[in-house]
């Protein structure tokens, strides 16, 4: 797997790591990928384009939540676990205490994921952009005074910021595990800046 060490071989195994190469870039869950982005994209072409293909509002609002909410529902339980193996959700316990479960799929043994690079870049691409143009839609009927449409731009923020915020946690860890990145990060950042200060002294 390491392409850095230079070494005799044979044919055969270049192909194999031509081959390995190729999948890393390789859309592997092309259905997937495609409504991952479809339902998103399809909410805010809808939200800009409403008011010139209808003069309805209810139909262009009931429109923009059925897409919102098929988005949600295959984001968070289809393409997150397909696409770049990270899931998340909520149980209770037999207490009834709710708890909010983020999981990430564990690398197999041989080193290798099962998400290409291809389709992490849509995942996040697709995950990160549309809850900022919809933040951006929201800032817009806010100053504009579009007061009805606010609700319909509200309802997009929070169910993409929604699955957004969950597969961060899924990725970086708990608040726990941010905490002592951030701790660790400053530590050396001081770290880095006493031993500078040390040495310009010294010379």
């Amino acid at each position: 797997m390491d392409s850095d060490d230079i070494e005799d071989v044979s044919l055969f195994d270049a192909d194999d790591d031509l081959s390995r190469r190729s999948k890393k870039s390789k859309i592997r869950h092309p259905v997937a990928s495609f409504f991952h982005l479809f339902f998103r994209v399809s909410a805010i072409v809808v939200y800009l384009l409403c008011e010139l293909l209808t003069s309805s509002f209810i139909a262009c609002m009931v429109t923009i939540i059925l897409l919102l909410s098929c988005d949600f529902w295959a984001v968070k339980n289809v393409t997150g676990r397909l696409m770049v193996g990270l899931r998340w959700w909520n149980q209770v316990d037999d207490d009834g205490r709710s708890h909010w479960v983020f999981e990430a799929r564990k690398v197999s043994a041989q080193g290798s994921k099962t998400s290409s690079e291809a389709e992490s870049r849509i995942f996040w691409l697709g995950l990160i952009t549309c809850p900022m143009i919809w933040v951006i839609f929201a800032f817009s009927a806010l100053f504009s005074f579009k007061v009805k449409w606010l609700a319909v731009v509200v309802m997009g923020v929070v169910l993409q910021g929604a699955n957004l915020y969950g597969y961060i946690r899924c990725k970086v860890g708990s608040r726990k595990n941010l905490t002592s990145m951030a701790t660790s990060y400053l530590g050396k950042q001081f770290l880095r800046q006493t031993v500078a200060t040390e040495d310009q002294t010294a010379s």
